[in-house]
């Protein structure tokens, strides 16, 4: 078919990757750093100019563009930016964290509260969801609200100017499902919630079909839908139905492929994406992943491998030691003002060791129990992508498949994000050449890595585990 680039733009970068569009090969790269403390949709653009030169997007057909999570735009009449982009919320700025969470508590008793949301638009909407931004924005500066007379995502904007500043925006399902004003049971805007959020109504981005490109540069390129980084990822992964992604960070998530919108939820539990492809892609976040490991590895005086190091020195079931990991308080199960627990402790059980063990188990199951929300809505989880520095750590290796039920993916370390944007760029590239179906995406190879399979042994041990780590869990704050 030719060759495609795929666009990563994230909060602090621009990355690109050149692909052969028949096999996902990657030939060449390109990268650049966003402007020194610059949070604008200029900054972003100044950044790819960077990461594209020295011929790097030469004789490429068609690009595809991801960019990061929940940075909205707001544009006057003309075009033009009302105001910085606004970036995601990092844990220092624990200012803007609550000013933007006051504003989602704001817009949920709007509406009537999180069952009256998660009818709309499948999800109750979090700070960081671009519809609480916009309320933000009204609240805060009500002369700029007024102006707005269109929003956008980051993505989005990138591909009308990549496209020369066209009539109109477009996005992908992926990326409109992440506004808190797209609904993935009806598959359309909301408009009326982005009027609740701003006081006034705003020209939408049209939601392209998967494969559908947004239209060509003024020197010919293709340029498909583009789609948010979560989307990007999984489609650069190769995930299909039957595979979860958890990621490993401080706090962790897990989100799945599924065919179908999934309920309502009015607990907040569940934030209900598209994916890039056509399917779904729902996502359970919770509070504490990484965080419970390096909290640990501190009181014991070392670091991560030393301290995955010493939990495999333990046993299963960590001596009868259970670490209920909470520390940031949790959101799955819905504890915020929960504080860490350890329990079982005996005599010979105090050891480095078996706390060791009880962080990594904790975390695990912590993890575990975001999944089985997805699992009991229907969801099928067979094979879970482990994605994260800590899943390296042989402790993370050794208790995940059993803890998670399920086979456990180590995926090389790889630029997802842009290579997704580029498989989208592919798949609307072979569509506009008729070389593919609308309804299939291009085959590339699954990415490098390892796969560790349970044995039933190791199930039934880790079904052990978890049972002790629920009757804690519930006995301790009532049922999850």
């Amino acid at each position: 078919m030719g060759i495609v680039a795929g666009l990563d733009s994230s909060s602090v970068y621009t990355r690109i990757v050149v692909c052969d569009a028949d096999t996902g090969q990657v030939v060449r790269h390109g990268h650049a750093d966003h402007p020194a403390a610059e949070a604008t949709p200029e900054a972003w653009l100044l950044s790819l100019g960077d990461a594209a030169g020295g011929g790097v997007l030469e004789d490429v057909s068609a690009i595809g563009v991801a960019a990061q999570a929940h940075a909205v735009v707001a544009l006057d009449e003309t075009g033009a930016p009302v105001r910085a982009a606004s970036p995601p919320v990092g844990a220092e700025d624990r200012g803007r964290a609550a000013a933007l969470d006051t504003a989602a508590r704001e817009l949920v008793d709007a509406l009537g509260g999180p069952d009256a949301w998660s009818r709309a638009v499948g999800s109750v909407p979090q700070g960081g969801a671009p519809v609480a931004r916009l309320r933000r924005l009204a609240r805060e500066n009500p002369e700029a609200a007024r102006r707005v007379a269109g929003v956008a995502l980051a993505q989005d904007w990138l591909v009308w100017q990549l496209l020369g500043r066209p009539a109109r925006m477009a996005t992908d399902r992926g990326g409109a499902s992440s506004t808190g004003y797209w609904s993935p049971l009806g598959g359309a805007w909301r408009p009326e919630l982005v009027e609740l959020a701003l006081g006034h109504a705003v020209a939408l981005p049209e939601v392209l079909a998967p494969a559908q490109p947004a239209g060509r540069t003024p020197e010919g390129q293709l340029i498909s839908a583009g789609t948010g980084e979560t989307m990007a990822a999984a489609f650069g992964l190769g995930v299909g139905p039957g595979d979860a992604v958890i990621s490993l960070g401080a706090s962790g998530s897990v989100c799945a492929v599924h065919g179908a919108a999934l309920p309502p939820d009015a607990t907040g539990s569940v934030t209900a994406y598209a994916d890039a492809t056509g399917h779904h892609l729902p996502v359970v976040r919770t509070l504490n992943a990484v965080r419970v490991l390096r909290g640990t590895a501190e009181l014991l005086g070392c670091d991560l491998p030393a301290l995955s190091d010493l939990a495999l020195r333990s046993t299963p079931g960590a001596h009868g030691l259970v670490f209920l990991p909470y520390l940031a308080g949790e959101r799955v199960p819905a504890l915020p003002h929960a504080a860490g627990t350890l329990t079982g402790l005996r005599r010979e059980s105090m050891k480095p060791e078996h706390l060791a063990r009880a962080a990594f188990e904790g975390m695990l199951c912590g993890l575990a129990d975001a999944a089985d929300v997805l699992r009991r809505s229907g969801v099928r989880i067979d094979r879970v992508f482990l994605l994260g520095a800590a899943a390296d750590l042989p402790a993370v290796r050794d208790l995940a498949p059993s803890l998670l039920g399920a086979s456990v993916v180590i995926p090389a370390p790889a630029t997802y994000t842009a290579q997704g944007a580029a498989r989208q760029a592919a798949w609307s590239l072979g569509v506009d050449q008729g070389t593919l179906s609308p309804d299939t995406p291009p085959k590339w190879p699954e990415p490098a890595g390892e796969t560790y399979h349970p044995t039933d042994e190791a199930l039934a041990t880790g079904t052990g585990i978890r049972h002790q780590f629920a009757a804690v869990r519930d006995s301790t704050h009532g049922e999850g």
